[in-house]
């Protein structure tokens, strides 16, 4: 029988010989034996019971394999909370958290709080934004839509699970929100901008177990913002504030189509903690 430390040690040895990060050993051990990483700490010379290291071996092995730690443990963090996740929406990441935190800043300098506001969330996956943005702002009625169901069950039971209010809609990218007539003061989106090109340049775990179509268009990464700028005026109001989690290399190109498209816009390129290009905004007045 393992302690908690012989455990731990060969999985991080087994995984960094395996080119994956050695601290995957003490997240999948913290997931199945149900202990926090203080309890962790403290027990490192307790034995880890039959069960639980059985299921820690085939977690190893699993992202040995290359699946993602986020999918085996069926969680992620976002913005503070605890997200479900499984391998039809991607993950959450914490450069979307800056495009979160971008927004709620943004909207106080472009609306009244004393507004009721409508949000939608285009290809809302698992829910991380629409859910975060409807407990952070209590003036805020948020709608989501995605092309996928499962994407929209796994989105549906985050916000079961958070206690979130958010009306969820099936359809491609603004069609459920022109058919309906439904018009949003902030429309927000994290479509997929990663250049066919660029998808050679993923790691493996993103690659061939992360949605390909929610990585993706398939072409330059920038078709789904060229089609936005062909919905947006359906579905705005006479102000609205629309908001882009962008590729690093594409600020220059998303804040011309906005220019191009809606001449008037008060546009910004704001860039993330690392310093690369991260969100663009645009302010539209009719």
């Amino acid at each position: 029988m393992k302690t908690v430390f012989e455990a731990l040690s060969w999985a991080s040895s087994y995984l960094t010989e395996a080119g994956r990060e050695k601290n995957a050993a003490e997240l999948l051990l913290l997931n199945d034996t149900g202990m926090d990483r203080s309890k962790l700490l403290a027990s490192l010379q307790e034995p880890v019971g039959e069960d639980e290291l059985y299921r820690f071996r085939r977690h190893v092995e699993m992202h040995k394999e290359g699946i993602p730690i986020q999918y085996i443990i069926g969680k992620e963090q976002f913005y503070g909370r605890e997200f479900f996740v499984n391998d039809d929406v991607l993950i959450p990441r914490p450069e979307t958290e800056e495009v979160v935190f971008h927004l709620l800043d943004r909207q106080k300098r472009a609306f009244s709080e004393a507004e009721r506001l409508n949000v939608i969330d285009i290809g809302t996956g698992s829910g991380a934004i629409a859910v975060t943005l409807a407990l952070e702002c209590g003036h805020f009625s948020v709608s989501a839509s995605d092309i996928s169901k499962e994407a929209l069950q796994v989105a549906e039971r985050n916000a079961q699970n958070l206690g979130a209010g958010v009306c969820f809609l099936q359809g491609d990218l603004l069609t459920p929100f022109i058919s309906s007539g439904k018009k949003a003061d902030i429309i927000v989106s994290n479509p997929p901008y990663i250049s066919e090109e660029e998808m050679a340049d993923l790691s493996d775990i993103v690659r061939f177990h992360e949605p390909l179509h929610a990585l993706t268009d398939g072409g330059d990464g920038l078709k789904f913002y060229k089609r936005f700028m062909e919905e947006l005026p359906l579905v705005m109001k006479d102000k609205a504030l629309v908001v882009f989690e962008i590729g690093y290399n594409q600020g220059k190109a998303v804040k011309d189509l906005f220019r191009h498209s809606f001449p008037n816009a008060e546009v910004e390129v704001v860039q993330d903690i690392n310093g690369k290009d991260r969100t663009v905004s645009a302010v539209i007045t009719s």
